[in-house]
């Protein structure tokens, strides 16, 4: 008696492969497109952040100086008038917190496709 062909399929190491293979397509399909995109968004916010923190840091930095600055180059504003360089800077402060705020709200500016 001859066996039925469908028969042939699931008996033999053709279906073991195909499975196999399946799961080889599968996992490389997973790495390619889900944790390498993953990896780099990471590796993208990691900077973002970065830079950031730095930039922060300089702002911060950068305002300190220019305090240091308005109280050495003007001693007038000793005594009753010394907070008048600390409003200074803090008003200098808001004006760049505010135009972070600004930026992030508005987004990038678009290039135009003529520019290069």
């Amino acid at each position: 008696m001859r066996t039925p062909s469908w028969r042939k399929i699931f008996r033999g190491a053709s279906v073991r492969r195909d499975l196999d293979e399946v799961r080889e397509l599968f996992v490389r399909y997973l790495k390619e497109q889900t944790l390498q995109p993953l990896k780099d968004l990471g590796r993208f916010v990691l900077f973002g952040v970065l830079g950031s923190v730095f930039v922060a840091f300089g702002v911060v930095i950068g305002l300190v100086g220019l305090l240091r600055m308005f109280q050495d180059l003007f001693p007038v504003l000793d005594g009753s008038l010394s907070f008048i360089p600390y409003l200074i800077v803090v008003v200098l402060a808001l004006i760049v917190c505010l135009g972070i705020v600004r930026r992030i709200v508005t987004g990038a500016p678009r290039r135009s496709k003529g520019a290069s």
